[in-house]
């Protein structure tokens, strides 16, 4: 009399490659709960005001510095109407710029058109030269 304890007499047992998931779910629903009821005693605790965003228009000092790049990567010193001869004539303005104190801001304004390796270029040489504060010049949003 012998008897059979569910392997086919080969003496291997039979290899189960599923994941049980019951524990997990008892888990994340008891995690669940959990957040549930301690949400709201976290978010009242404390009432606090917080603060109003306002748009405020920027005054430009005079001392700052406005570089324009045109969509052929032109670039023009303050405004002006004549072009610099690349970024070796920004890199050696810049240096006598960011030896000033206070040191001024440069302000790039690039047309939309404007390929990002131009501007890009005039970043890093503006970086290159010690200047501390890199800012774009952008379009407001046209007011409905």
């Amino acid at each position: 009399m012998s008897m059979s304890m569910g392997n086919d007499g080969d003496g291997e047992d039979e290899v189960n490659s599923t994941i049980n998931t019951t524990p997990l779910v008892d888990i994340m629903l008891v995690l669940l709960i959990i957040f549930l009821i301690t949400s709201p005693v976290v978010l009242d605790s404390v009432k606090v005001k917080l603060p109003v965003d306002t748009n405020t228009i920027y005054v430009t000092k005079p001392e700052n510095i406005t570089l324009t790049i045109n969509k052929d990567g032109d670039m023009f010193w303050n405004g002006g109407r004549k072009a610099l001869a690349g970024t070796d004539e920004l890199f050696e303005k810049m240096k006598k710029v960011s030896v000033q104190v206070p040191q001024p801001e440069v302000h790039v304004r690039g047309d939309q058109d404007t390929r990002y390796e131009f501007v890009g270029k005039t970043i890093l040489t503006v970086q290159r030269a010690g200047i501390a504060k890199v800012g774009f010049i952008i379009e407001p949003p046209a007011k409905d």
